[in-house]
């Protein structure tokens, strides 16, 4: 080397790396003017390499920040399920759906603790028909990440899996991503991502914390569904108990103290030997006994009234609010169904059912408590569905206090189990409402306006 120039290159007053030149083409040595164009390139040179490092720091968090989003975007639509008290199949549905798509997986599984086994609950991806298939915790890969609380990030499937990968449905899986799912100490199930993006490349420390967290509200989610069913369970047996507990009551304090008094009256004529008081005891207990199948019809009819089976849902409701009315209430009654008027109303029997039930329960709490001289009842099938109201001008209530009774939480479960949605508009002395809205079939909603378009015309 005969000739040779060297110049720092410095980036914020810090040298970041040298600009060399040496063997200068002409075979002399480099001058002063040389130096001075090598220090404006390594000048240049710097603020390439400056501008570079800043993009880069930038693109880091633009994508920082859209995976944040993402996140963020995803524990809200499991928050909004939450909320809306979604069956748990639907938020498992939801949760591998947007779990799969916060790390681009190719394939995600959700499994769920069930004893000393994982029990694969939903899936999404190209999972093939895994659901319901079992693992045990202690021989397992996955039970392992779920029992020691940490996920795992797995670069060969076939190698490390201790299950392989087609047990799971995901039999062409190169890599895997594992995160426990947490809810207070307690070990809800495993999330499992296979394969990240189109190339199946292996998942980054970014992905699993973004599935760690997501992981946290998913288990949230799961727990407070399992929760909501729990409840729901518990206030269906607790109405159910009551109704038991209502008809025995009224069995033995009306119908059984009536037989058993009949019993006694026509057992003392007997004694008698008197044929006018024996004549005149048969002639009340005639009385008596048609007065205690009058009591029986009304329990049946409680039970199941046989007009909804006979007639349809329009004549058993009217049949239903002749004995409010005959006690003084003023009941008016709207009906916009299919074939109003005639045998069945075009409507599901269960969903007859329901609405015979909820008509049935909220006259009961006026009649009860609600002390109201005018009730007005609707039933109509419009674009949301079937709606059903009842409105009455009793003293109301404050709506935000428990209710004491079960009737409230017989309505919300029938309402619940028929997909629909409840409202109620009250307030201490200005009335109730009681608005709930029914999913229909289609071609119930079709029949209902084509029918309404005969009538108009």
């Amino acid at each position: 080397m005969r000739s040779f120039l060297g110049v720092p290159i410095l980036i914020r007053g810090q040298s970041w790396g040298n600009l060399y030149l040496a063997e200068k083409e002409s075979g002399e040595e480099f001058t002063v003017a040389d130096e001075e164009v090598a220090v404006i390139f390594a000048d240049l040179a710097g603020t390439a390499i400056e501008n570079a490092r800043l993009y880069h720091r930038s693109e880091q968090r633009r994508e920082q920040l859209e995976q944040a989003v993402l996140g963020l975007e995803a524990a809200r639509d499991i928050a909004d399920a939450i909320g809306g008290a979604s069956e748990l199949s639907r938020i498992l549905e939801l949760v591998v759906k947007r779990g799969r798509a916060l790390v681009s997986a190719r394939s995600i599984l959700i499994m769920l603790r069930d004893g000393d086994e994982l029990v694969v609950s939903a899936s999404a991806g190209h999972a093939i028909a895994v659901r319901g298939r079992r693992l045990p915790i202690a021989d397992s890969t996955s039970g392992q990440v779920l029992e020691r609380g940490r996920p795992e990030r797995i670069v060969d499937v076939g190698a490390r899996l201790r299950i392989g990968p087609d047990e799971l449905g995901v039999p062409d899986a190169q890599t895997a991503l594992l995160v426990p799912m947490h809810y207070h100490g307690a070990a809800i199930g495993v999330l499992a991502a296979f394969d990240r993006g189109a190339e199946g490349e292996t998942f980054t420390a970014t992905d699993e914390q973004l599935l760690r967290t997501f992981a946290a509200s998913a288990a949230n989610a799961v727990a407070m569904s399992r929760s909501v069913e729990a409840d729901r369970l518990r206030s269906t047996i607790a109405a159910a108990e009551a109704e038991r507990r209502r008809w025995a009551r009224e069995l033995h304090d009306e119908t059984l103290q009536a037989l058993g008094g009949l019993r006694v009256m026509l057992a003392s004529a007997l004694r008698r030997e008197d044929p006018v008081i024996a004549v005149e005891a048969m002639r009340q207990g005639i009385s008596d006994v048609d007065r205690e199948i009058e009591n029986l019809r009304a329990i049946i009819t409680d039970l199941r009234p046989s007009l909804l089976d006979d007639l349809g849902l329009v004549p058993a409701i009217e049949a239903l609010v002749e004995r409010p009315r005959a006690g003084g209430v003023e009941i008016t009654c709207e009906f916009s169904l299919p074939d109003s008027g005639r045998a069945g109303s075009g409507l599901a029997p269960e969903l007859e059912t329901t609405v015979y039930r909820l008509v049935q329960e909220a006259l009961t709490n006026v009649v009860k408590h609600a002390g109201a001289t005018e009730v007005s009842i609707s039933i109509a099938i419009g674009g949301d569905g079937l709606v059903v109201e009842v409105r009455d001008d009793g003293i109301g209530f404050d709506t935000d206090e428990p209710a004491s009774g079960f009737g409230l939480a017989g309505m919300r479960e029938r309402i619940f189990l028929a997909g629909g949605s409840l409202e109620l508009v009250s307030a201490p002395g200005e009335g109730t409402l009681m608005r709930a809205r029914l999913p229909v079939a289609v071609d119930a909603q079709e029949h209902a306006f084509s029918h309404a378009d005969q009538l108009a015309s």
